[in-house]
């Protein structure tokens, strides 16, 4: 399957399913382990929001940047460089954007909007993730493209583009150019792109797996009938 087809079936699976066989399950059958579950920073924490869960998941490969406050020696990059490197892509993307602005500011940094966003859309990106907060909530809903951010935020002074391209450090996730970063309302994971085909067929034999246990544990009445259907998972593993 082609990278776009592989992204389609990834938008049908949930985040958490997709955490699972990336890293969260080490010793399953169906877990890559493609990072040491604790010690790697590969998803989100509980610091970010997703602003249209009625949305799904959403995946594409990571456009990276970093914003701060305007540096009157530095002024070479714009939001063009950005929208470039998404336009390159020819496909999904999600616009990873690190803000790193002084304590005082970066709760007041309403950074991302409508006008932004729009063009990043235009430009192919379905989703965007930041460490700090965006606005334009009204506007933005009617365009169908995803937020994850810490926060909302009406206004923002000046800013400006310190890098592209470059790795991101978002909410406890560490997210290079052209990985893969998957999101929903649970957070959001990445993985490396050489992965895609591999994630996609694990996560889907494990949505089965997982799907037959659950519906047969709704069905189930006291803990021996749960101890015979549980048998084997991480979570009664001894």
């Amino acid at each position: 399957m082609s990278d776009a087809a592989l992204l389609e079936e990834l938008r049908r699976i949930d985040t958490p399913t997709v955490t699972n066989v990336v890293a969260t399950y080490p010793g399953h059958a169906l877990c890559l382990e493609l990072y040491h579950p604790w010690e790697s920073n590969w998803y989100t924490d509980n610091r970010l929001s997703c602003w249209y869960p009625e949305l799904g998941p959403v995946a594409g490969h990571a456009v990276t940047c970093v914003y701060g406050v305007p540096d009157p020696a530095y002024s070479a990059l714009t939001l063009m460089g950005v929208l470039e490197a998404a336009d390159k892509l020819g496909g999904p993307s999600i616009f990873c954007f690190e803000q790193r602005f002084p304590p005082a500011l970066a709760d007041k940094v309403g950074l991302s909007g409508g006008n932004m966003t729009s063009a990043l859309r235009a430009c192919g990106a379905v989703g965007a993730i930041s460490n700090g907060p965006s606005r334009d909530i009204h506007e933005i809903r009617p365009m169908k493209f995803q937020y994850l951010t810490r926060g909302v935020c009406a206004g923002h002074g000046p800013q400006a583009l310190h890098a592209i391209q470059v790795p991101v450090r978002l909410s406890g996730m560490d997210v290079a150019p052209g990985e893969i970063v998957h999101m929903d309302e649970n957070g959001a994971v990445k993985f490396p792109a050489s992965r895609l085909e591999e994630v996609v067929t694990n996560a889907k034999l494990l949505l089965a797996e997982e799907e037959d246990r659950v519906g047969r544990l709704l069905q189930a009445r006291g803990v021996e009938e749960v101890r015979a259907i549980m048998g084997g998972h991480q979570y009664v593993k001894r």
